[in-house]
C-alpha cells in the first residue's frame, strides 16, 4: 500500500514509520489506544505548505499587492483545494481510520483528506527536508490556476466595515456537536449588537468563512447597532 502511494507522490520515504504517522487518523488511534496519530504532523505541515504556496506566489505575481496574494493563495491553501489533491492520489485509500470513520465515508471526507495531505509534507519535510516537500507542493502548484477571485469572505467583510463603520466584525461559535474527530461548528458573526450572518463547516475557520458569505449576501447589507 504505501508503495502505491509513494509512486503517486513521487517521494520514497527513508522512515517508513513517519509515512505511517501521516496517515494514521486519530479515530485509528483512539481504537489502537495510542497517542499517535497525524495531528502532530498536520500542524507542521500547514506551516510548511503556507510558507511554500507564498514563495511560489511572491515570485510568480511581482506586480500584486499583499491583498491580492493573500486571496490566491487562500484559495489554494483551502480546505477544498487540499481534498481535491487528496483525491486525485487516492489519498483515502492509504489511510488508517477507525472503524466507525471508514464506515461512514471517511476516505471521502474532505476534512480528513485535507489535514492528511497536511500531515504527509510535515512527514515529507521531516524525511527529506524543505527541497523534498517543497519539491512535492511545487508539483501540484503546477497544475493549479490561483484566480484572484477565489475569495476570502471574511477579508471582504472586514474590509466593507472597516470602511463604513471602522469597527471589524466579530464572530461567535454558537455550538460545536458531532465526535471529536468529526465535529461541526456553528458560528455567527456580529456587529456590535447586530447579528449579520451565520454559517456552519467542519472548522471554526470554515464556520467563520461561511457567516462572513452570509452576511455579504444579505439584501440590506452589514448595519452598526446603535
Amino acid at each position: 500500500m504505501s508503495q502505491a502511494l509513494e509512486e503517486a507522490i513521487g517521494y520514497r520515504f527513508r522512515r517508513q514509520e513517519l509515512l505511517r504517522s501521516a496517515l494514521t487518523h486519530k479515530s485509528f488511534a483512539s481504537e489502537q489506544k495510542s497517542r499517535h496519530c497525524n495531528e502532530r504532523l498536520e500542524f507542521l505541515g500547514d506551516s510548511i505548505l503556507s510558507a511554500v504556496v507564498a514563495h511560489r506566489l511572491f515570485e510568480s505575481y511581482p506586480d500584486e499587492e499583499e491583498g491580492s496574494l493573500s486571496k490566491r493563495k487562500s484559495g489554494l491553501v483551502s480546505r477544498t483545494s487540499l481534498a481535491r489533491w487528496g483525491q486525485d492520489l487516492s489519498l483515502g485509500d492509504h489511510l488508517f481510520l477507525g472503524a466507525g470513520e471508514a464506515q461512514s465515508g471517511g476516505r471521502l471526507r474532505p476534512s480528513i483528506l485535507c489535514n492528511a495531505i497536511e500531515a504527509l509534507i510535515g512527514a515529507m519535510y521531516i524525511d527529506g527536508g524543505y527541497d523534498a516537500a517543497s519539491a512535492f507542493i511545487d508539483g501540484w502548484l503546477t497544475g493549479q490556476t490561483p484566480g484572484p477571485g477565489e475569495a476570502d469572505f471574511k477579508s471582504r467583510l472586514q474590509e466593507i466595515l472597516q470602511k463604513r463603520y471602522k469597527v471589524p466584525p466579530h464572530y461567535e461559535v454558537q455550538q460545536a456537536f458531532g465526535p471529536d474527530h468529526d465535529k461541526t461548528f456553528s458560528v455567527t458573526v456580529r456587529l456590535g449588537k447586530n447579528v449579520l450572518g451565520s454559517g456552519k463547516g467542519k472548522s471554526k475557520k470554515e464556520a467563520e468563512q461561511a457567516a462572513a458569505k452570509d452576511a455579504l449576501g444579505r439584501q440590506d447589507g452589514p448595519r452598526a447597532s446603535d
